[in-house]
């Protein structure tokens, strides 16, 4: 790693929340069994039954409290964000952000903040697969000391709709089909595409999720941003409008379409395992915070409507302060009880952070907390465990399903003198919330704001900004997406609105999903951003996954030496054979066999090593071999290979080899070949 990886870095030490969480882990291995009441059990196979093979009897208590109990345990899924997956972590903050806002936990450098964040896909329910083409969202909770922080955040600078009202129409369209309730997978269906087609502003999205954008390689290497537009205020009560995004230390990554599709049937926990995987062998995944900040006397000097949802804020134009680092470092101990539970609120801020009149950002105000009442059953989930805040919570809420609080208080109301009017309220110059007094002027009114409905030059920025490997990619997902709608009549229309973004891109998909090419051209725009292509994204080797192919009669020196200098880099490692069990190299040096090429795949893994060696079923082995190294060379992968491993792959005219990187008479085959993993991808392979 570089010096962005260590900057600020401090070992990590306690953390406050996680510490709290410890009273309520609790650990059954080695305990009798017990009834919810603590009656121990003697017997939990079998139903209390008149006789051997006679009725169940009523009176069998355990068997109605395990049961009832079962067939309770599910509770309402969430509508959108069902499948998802998370960790714990800790924030330290870079640099003091007094100037612009007085929230405590970015006042001074070094300030650490217990966080739990949860990472998911927006259209699929639980069972669904990780790696479909979708729009992923972040949620990142804070555990302040002023009350939780709740940032929530998506995996692109844009929305699919400018007003809160539209938001459920968007994601009926986007969700399961309700005729016959077939999830999308990827928005593949005739409902999604014809909404896209009668709601342009919903284009730039779409076109962003049709991008690599919208097959990430890892939530480790996410990018992630706030979309909606909010208020730093600082001491002096003077406002800032800020957009938040999360930069992967990492870099930001993608499957190709070929790679999600396989992986989605080979392992549909790919992304969950994936950052489990890294936090258990201490790769902490690791992304800087970095704000935008535009005064609010700058509210219309610029070419996009800083409340607009739809629209991105240009890096270039609006550079990106980091401000902080987060690491996870913990996993979850139960997925139901922190994943499932956890319950995130735009609303939930602290004084120094505000709202602007973001019309998407005020209706999810009032969403997020209907959501949880309905999903957890009551007004008192913010007593769950995890998410409870670490400083102190005194109010006159009362009762309700499932109050485990105890308040021994015997005035519950507000104003009283019986309790000297306590709780008190606390002024803000002491710490308490008040709302930034913005200025409200304007008639009532349901009118879109005009400066919000160019709905075709940002994504024409986006276009003009990729590289001629992201616009194939996207183009191909394109004509996949919408070479499975059914309706000629939405096909032609979604090509008619995507000549707004390119004339050349609208035509090759006409071509490819037999509608007419459209007339009319894209809007006249030749502006681009480096900040939007992936293409100049860091590249690191540390926590790729590299596959070595190989059998018995290995070079051993070759071979460890290697192995040796790959996970000194940080490479992890997966030995791959025919069978379990170990393999002996020609000096007698043995390797533990990781997976086999049953158990494994080559879509699974970032790179080969290809060494090759004998095998008692020599023809099938050599036929495995071929198999993985002929499908990383067709997705573009770095390829290493030993000098017993040339056979596998030959030069001719057809091919240039790039990326392959060969040991034989190659002093400096390991530093290349670790540059070539750092890589990624060899697009210009052939």
């Amino acid at each position: 790693m570089d010096e962005k990886t260590s900057r600020n870095q401090k070992p990590v030490d306690k953390n406050v929340k996680n510490e709290r969480l410890d009273q309520y882990r609790v650990k059954n291995t080695g305990k009798p069994m017990t009834t919810n009441q603590g009656r121990k059990i003697s017997d939990d196979q079998d139903q209390l039954k008149a006789g051997e093979r006679g009725p169940s009897l009523r009176q069998d208590w355990h068997f109605f409290e395990k049961m009832t109990h079962f067939v309770r345990e599910r509770i309402p899924p969430r509508v959108v964000h069902a499948r998802g997956y998370g960790a714990h972590g800790e924030f330290v903050c870079y640099d003091s952000m007094k100037q612009f806002t007085k929230a405590g936990f970015l006042q001074e450098p070094g300030k650490k903040t217990p966080v739990f964040v949860r990472f998911s896909t927006v259209q699929g329910d639980r069972g669904s697969k990780d790696t479909a083409r979708d729009l992923r969202c972040w949620g990142t909770k804070f555990y302040t000391e002023e009350g939780n922080y709740d940032l929530t955040t998506i995996a692109m600078p844009v929305l699919i709709n400018i007003d809160a009202m539209k938001f459920p129409d968007a994601m009926h369209a986007y969700q399961s089909e309700p005729r016959t309730d077939m999830p999308t997978a990827s928005g593949a269906h005739d409902n999604f595409w014809d909404y896209v087609a009668n709601n342009p502003e919903a284009l730039h999205m779409v076109q962003w999720i049709m991008s690599d954008r919208g097959i990430i390689s890892s939530y480790r290497m996410m990018e992630s941003w706030s979309i909606n537009t909010y208020l730093f205020v600082n001491e002096q009560e003077v406002p800032t409008f800020v957009r938040f995004v999360w930069k992967p230390v990492l870099g930001v990554h993608s499957l190709l379409q070929d790679e999600a599709q396989k992986i989605g049937g080979i392992d549909p926990d790919f992304h969950r395992r994936d950052l489990k995987g890294a936090i258990d062998r201490g790769a902490y995944p690791e992304y800087e915070l970095g704000v935008q900040l535009i005064p609010m006397e700058d509210e219309f000097k610029y070419d996009f409507d800083v409340l607009d949802p739809s629209k991105f804020w240009p890096e270039e134009v609006v550079p990106v302060h980091l401000i902080g680092k987060m690491t996870l470092n913990r996993n979850v101990d139960n997925a139901f009880a922190e994943l499932e539970q956890v319950a995130f609120n735009p609303a939930n801020v602290v004084p120094g952070i505000d709202f602007s009149n973001d019309p998407v950002l005020q209706g999810r105000l009032i969403a997020y907390q209907s959501a949880q009442y309905h999903r957890l059953g009551s007004g008192n989930f913010q007593d769950l465990p995890i998410n409870q805040p670490i400083c102190p919570f005194h109010n006159n809420q009362r009762q309700g399903y499932m109050r485990y609080r105890i308040d021994v208080d015997h005035v519950n109301y507000h104003e009283n003198s019986l309790a000297n009017n306590t709780p008190y309220t606390t002024p803000p110059e002491k710490g308490g919330y008040a709302h930034y007094p913005k200025k409200v002027e304007g008639h009532v009114t349901r009118n879109r704001s005009e400066s919000f409905k160019d709905y075709s030059t940002q994504p024409r920025i986006f276009w003009n900004s990729m590289t001629p490997v992201e616009k194939q990619h996207t183009m191909e997902a394109f004509s996949y997406q919408l070479g499975k709608v059914k309706s000629e009549s939405v096909r032609q229309q979604n090509v008619n609105l995507l000549v707004n973004v390119d004339k050349e891109m609208a035509c090759i998909i006409a071509n490819n999903i037999g509608v007419d090419r459209p007339s009319g051209s894209h809007v006249p725009v030749s502006t681009s951003y480096p900040s939007l292509s992936q293409a100049n994204t860091p590249h690191y080797a540390y926590t790729q996954k590299v596959g070595v192919l190989i059998g018995n009669g290995f070079n051993g020196n070759e071979v460890t030496n290697t192995i040796t200098f790959l996970q000194q880099c940080g490479v992890i490692v997966v030995i791959v054979s025919e069978t379990l069990g170990t393999i002996t190299g020609t000096d007698g040096t043995k390797l533990k066999v990781d997976e086999t090429f049953l158990t494994s795949s080559p879509y699974l893994l970032d790179s080969l090593y290809v060494v090759g060696g004998s095998s008692k079923n020599q023809a099938k082995f050599n036929q495995e071999m071929m198999h993985f190294v002929q499908n990383a060379y067709k997705h573009y992968k770095p390829i290493g290979i030993a000098s017993t491993g040339q056979s596998f792959i030959q030069s001719s005219e057809k091919n240039n080899l790039a990326g392959v990187i060969f040991a034989a008479n190659n002093p400096n085959f390991k530093d290349e070949f670790v540059s070539a993993i750092a890589k990624q991808r060899f697009w210009k392979r052939k």
